[in-house]
């Protein structure tokens, strides 16, 4: 019997994950894998992209609690609505972003104890932890310089300085070491379709051959 599975794609800005998430998203499903595809924050309901809106634009200066606080409610609703029904019935799963996001950008960007970040995923999300998170890195300078080039004004976090961006990338690489059966570092440097058969390479090697489900 199929089951469902939770992939998590992580990294800094301009890591380039929207891209590699919708590739994956169409190599599984060519294997005949249901694939359901969302982001945080804002995915799963109307309430968090609202919520969306409030973190990943502007110039609002919140409380690095508080800051910490809204993401898990934007987490909620995405997980209640959209990522356990989708597990439920076998689906695979792919998001942009989840917990690790906050604990690298909330955690050790902004120091935010990550204890009190821990009981907040427990408490918004029953703990459900991804079985496969894939870490997108790259140097801070040439992740920037590729966020620079996208079009759009979802650029808060980029406007945060290089110490910031600094931390940000060791927090998600110091996250992968403490749980390398869970997290599986990709090199993503280079072109995109090189990336790609690095990602699914990690896949394969984890989750087993994507052939065609069942």
């Amino acid at each position: 019997m199929a089951t469902g599975r939770f992939i998590t794609l992580e990294g800094g800005e301009g890591a380039g994950k929207s891209t590699q998430i919708r590739l994956l998203a169409q190599a599984l499903t060519d294997r005949g894998v249901e694939v359901v595809t969302t982001r945080e924050p804002g995915g799963g309901s109307d309430g968090a992209a609202a919520i969306r809106g409030l973190l990943v634009a502007g110039d609002t200066p919140w409380q690095r609690l508080t800051e910490a606080l809204l993401h898990n409610a934007a987490r909620h609703e995405n997980v209640e609505a959209l990522v356990r029904p989708a597990l439920a019935r076998s689906a695979w799963v792919l998001c942009d972003r989840y917990v690790d996001s906050t604990v690298a950008y909330q955690g050790y960007a902004m120091g935010v104890d990550r204890g009190v970040l821990a009981d907040l995923h427990r408490l918004s999300t029953g703990g459900l932890m991804p079985d496969l998170t894939l870490v997108l890195d790259l140097p801070v300078e040439a992740g920037l310089a590729r966020a620079g080039s996208r079009p759009g004004a979802e650029d808060r976090y980029e406007r945060m300085g290089m110490d910031f961006h600094e931390r940000l990338r060791q927090g998600f690489l110091d996250i992968a070491a403490h749980d390398p059966g869970r997290c599986a570092v990709i090199d993503a440097t280079g072109d995109i379709a090189t990336i790609q058969a690095r990602l699914l390479a990690a896949v394969e090697r984890r989750l087993g051959p994507l052939g065609r489900a069942a």
